[in-house]
């Protein structure tokens, strides 16, 4: 009678358990460099931020530290000129930075572009300025003859308290107008006066609170300055 070997199963499980093994093992170090080599064309083309020229002021501003506050009313910017005050007190409380370490940008859009104008131009358009801002002078309750942020005769009166426009200029802060609102504003005024809007839009721009830049739009601009490495605050 034949006998059956049974060991042959057994090796052949053997075989095919070890070839099994030894495919996985090719498998995973294949698939491990595929998934290297995807991820290194993943990263090769990963999403970069174009680079503008009209941007390039934001990397010439000193610091280690970079915010941009976003103000787009009147009331707003009373908040970030306080905002900007606080983060250059407590940088220099907290962690022993001085202004030169920081760079702090105001961007002044909306109805906040009317602060971006010096005291002659809330003298001569006044009414205006009032109503873009929606904001009167808080003494008189009349439409503003001055720039109400940069005078300290309203300390207790408006949320910017004693940090005014020039004296954070000293510090090293920068501010960002909105073109577009200007040339709105000129638009508007001109037609209140019967003149015309490129005048306007030239006095106004002749008419800025120092460390001023005019940028395309205030919108755009607070974007391309967080591409640019700057933080973002929101101050109404």
């Amino acid at each position: 009678m034949h006998r059956r070997d049974v060991s042959l199963p057994f090796a052949r499980r053997w075989f095919l358990s070890r070839l099994g093994t030894g495919l996985a093992a090719v498998g995973a170090a294949l698939g491990g460099s595929t998934a290297a080599t995807l991820a290194q064309g993943a990263s090769d083309q990963r999403w970069q931020p174009a680079r503008h020229p009209e941007d390039d002021w934001y990397d010439k501003l000193p610091g280690k530290h970079r915010m941009i506050l976003d103000a787009v009313s009147g009331q707003g910017v009373g908040d970030a000129l306080h905002f900007a005050s606080n983060i250059l007190t407590t940088s220099k409380s907290g962690y022993r930075l001085d202004a030169s370490d920081l760079a702090v940008v105001v961007c002044l859009r909306h109805g906040a572009t009317a602060f971006a104008f010096n005291d002659a131009m809330w003298a001569k358009y006044s009414a205006p300025l009032s109503e873009r801002a929606k904001m009167n002078d808080p003494k008189t309750h009349a439409p503003a003859v001055v720039n109400v942020y940069n005078s300290n005769d309203y300390r207790g009166l408006l949320a910017n308290g004693s940090a005014t426009i020039d004296a954070l200029i000293k510090q090293g802060v920068h501010f960002a107008v909105c073109d577009q609102s200007t040339h709105g504003y000129a638009e508007g005024f001109a037609r209140r006066t019967e003149g015309k809007a490129e005048a306007v839009y030239k006095d106004l721009t002749s008419s800025l609170i120092g460390n001023s830049h005019m940028v395309p739009s205030g919108i755009v601009a607070v974007g391309h300055a967080q591409e640019r490495g700057y933080a973002y605050a929101y101050c109404g």
